[in-house]
């Protein structure tokens, strides 16, 4: 007797609600001070379906002056989005905030632009670092400031943000880069966070289920014989 082999009644397709994944790295390593060539750290992901429909970017900084940073990540499909470029730079100031590191969280659907952060509502922790949750510079510019005068820095297009990364693969190196490009002040980067969202397309959990249930009903014609 044949048995046709379809999903089962009843089974379950995998399921479509979102899940948060998280990668972590300790870095405590120092910025070199007036130095572009800057320090990088890579996260690999693997193993997640589908593609990216939320991200997230936690950044740990110690010291310093938040007006000397740059800081870009770049995905595994190789755009990259700026994060931070020279905070507070813009107008006639050529130095930007002279706060004293970071502890920030950059997400897509935050409000407030990091940039001008000293503009909004804003606080520092007990060790002087910035706190919050914001949009990303996005300011594609040059940080020299010998090349982007402040002035660039006001108008500049902000499209080089989190928002590229959604909808491609999740999959690969991420790789987060910071740089001091101004004198004096001393960075410390002390750590990093990558949450990523990835949401199976709808033809990847039709597979699935059908797969499963090709499976399932193997099983039940082998109990059957």
């Amino acid at each position: 007797m044949l048995v046709a082999l379809f999903p089962l009644a009843g089974l379950k397709s995998p399921a479509q609600t979102p899940s948060t994944n998280s990668y972590f790295r300790s870095i405590n390593t120092d910025i070199l001070d007036d130095n572009p060539n800057g320090v990088l750290s890579t996260i690999n992901v693997s193993g997640l379906l589908g593609t990216v429909s939320d991200i997230s970017v936690s950044l740990n900084v110690a010291n310093g002056y938040n007006g000397d940073l740059y800081a870009y990540l770049v995905g595994p499909e190789g755009g990259f989005a700026v994060l931070l470029n020279r905070v507070g730079v813009g107008g006639t100031d050529w130095f930007g905030y002279g706060d004293g590191g970071l502890d920030v969280q950059f997400t897509t659907g935050a409000t407030n632009n990091i940039h001008f952060y000293q503009n909004s509502d804003y606080s520092l922790n007990g060790g002087g670092q910035l706190t919050g949750t914001w949009a990303a510079d996005g300011r594609n510019i040059d940080p020299n400031t010998q090349i982007s005068p402040p002035s660039a820095f006001d108008n500049a297009p902000t499209t080089s943000n989190l928002n590229l990364f959604l909808g491609g693969d999740p999959n690969g190196d991420w790789t987060l880069f910071i740089a001091d490009e101004s004198g004096t002040f001393q960075s410390t980067w002390i750590n990093w966070q990558l949450d990523l969202v990835a949401v199976p397309e709808p033809a990847t959990l039709q597979f699935l289920a059908t797969f499963g249930g090709l499976a399932a009903a193997g099983v039940w014609w082998r109990r059957r014989k």
